[in-house]
């Protein structure tokens, strides 16, 4: 028997090729052993309801999607930047923050002054604040310590979240963050000591990604590329940070390593596009960051979309330029601000997100054998995800077969 059946239930798949959505309208899902057993029309069911599942629900004809998938965030952090906020609306230039102090240098220092129980207990709410909007599988970056040591400090709360959380953790090694202020003056230095770290994080089991940020105001694309060959060496796959403050040949040189993403694009040009499209890295679209910062140059949405390019959507969740834990606002954000779809949206953080992570084999779209993460939404049509601000309609979250307390019937018409 099944573990648990799901009746009148309508399922956004998220599957491609098909309807929109992937729907299936009047469905049933089932879960076994944290897997999808089966899933389809309801009335296809092989028998009674009663006698397939040791457990039935109704869902009353409430929305299935994937469980969402949030693939680039910073969520590990000492101390937080609203001050730096503050000057900035009152006239602060970034430099001059930086000059006194703050700026990403700030945030090394806290996190690295910060223990282990205090970085978790940071940590633990804006994961909650996630996965209270049906977020069930997380990235994870490093890069506040810039130093062995506090870097793989950050891997092992990012760890302790995933166990100790009904949440999947992804964890990604961003030592080439920013140049840490021991090493003023000396990039080059600091970049050997990267490839130096690179080796004894993977040996430590906490890395499944390499990132760097390649920028003017980080690393240069010959740096990072040194970078990413002892990732490879590692046997890491890596991901880049690109083109969100000029066309540097970010999004080109992930392509050329195989990335699995390449995030931010807000310079990316036509050759770009094109490296991504031969090779299947992902394009990961940050509006939070967009947004805060007071961005003015759009990403390429419709040369993505032109080439093929997969787009997934992340909340980039950081203490300096995107203080976001809630991945539905994204969703706003990129239609309303990139013009995406809803249903290119709602791809971004389940289907695309899990191929940015690797996980597209068992997580992302809702089909027979894959992980049983789901959330179960209070809408009446999957764009409503899309649609509204400051709303949060999830009605159940699933992980890995394991579900939330089950939502009570809604209110009938006459209520």
């Amino acid at each position: 028997m099944w573990d648990l059946l799901f009746t009148e239930a309508r399922l956004a798949t998220m599957t491609e090729g098909g309807s929109p959505y992937g729907a299936v309208e009047q469905a049933a899902l089932a879960l076994a052993g944290g897997r999808i057993a089966w899933l389809g029309p309801q009335a296809a069911l092989p028998g009674p309801a009663k006698s397939l599942a040791r457990e039935q629900h109704s869902l009353e004809g409430r929305w299935v999607t994937p469980g969402l998938i949030d693939c680039h965030t910073h969520l590990v952090h000492g101390g937080d930047r609203a001050a730096e906020f503050e000057l900035r609306l009152q006239g602060a230039s970034y430099a001059e923050i930086a000059r006194a102090g703050g700026g990403i240098l700030s945030t090394v220092r806290a996190t690295r002054a910060a223990s282990e129980a205090e970085l978790y207990a940071s940590a633990k709410p804006r994961l909650e604040a996630l996965m209270a909007e049906g977020v069930t599988t997380v990235e994870i970056k490093s890069g506040y310590g810039l130093a062995l040591e506090p870097e793989l400090k950050q891997l092992r709360v990012a760890r302790r979240l995933g166990e100790t959380l009904p949440v999947t953790v992804r964890t990604t090694f961003l030592a080439a963050h920013a140049l840490p202020p021991e090493y003023e003056g000396r990039a080059e230095d600091y970049v050997a000591a990267v490839e130096a770290m690179i080796p004894q994080a993977a040996a430590s089991g906490l890395v499944d990604a390499v990132d760097a940020f390649c920028e003017t105001i980080a690393f240069s694309p010959a740096q990072t590329a040194r970078v990413f060959r002892a990732a490879q060496a590692a046997g890491l796959p890596v991901k880049l940070h690109a083109d969100q403050l000029s066309d540097l040949g970010g999004a080109a040189l992930a392509a050329q390593f195989g990335a699995l993403s390449a995030d931010h694009l807000e310079f990316t040009g036509p050759e770009g596009v094109a490296a991504l499209a031969k090779v299947g890295t992902v394009a990961v679209i940050l509006p939070g960051a967009f947004y805060f910062l007071r961005e003015t140059k759009l990403p390429p949405i419709e040369t993505f979309r032109a080439a093929g390019v997969a787009m997934a959507l992340a909340s980039d969740c950081n203490p300096g330029s995107a203080p976001v834990s809630s991945l539905l606002l994204m969703l706003n954000m990129a239609c309303t601000l990139f013009r995406m779809t809803p249903e290119e949206a709602l791809a971004g953080v389940t289907r695309t997100a899990a191929k940015a992570l690797a996980l597209e084999a068992s997580h992302g779209t809702l089909d027979v054998g894959k992980v049983a993460d789901l959330a179960v939404w209070n809408i009446a049509r999957p764009a409503e995800l899309a649609y509204r601000i400051g709303f949060n309609p999830l009605a159940l979250r699933v992980k890995a077969g394991v579900a939330s307390a089950m939502p009570p019937a809604p209110p009938s018409s006459s209520a």
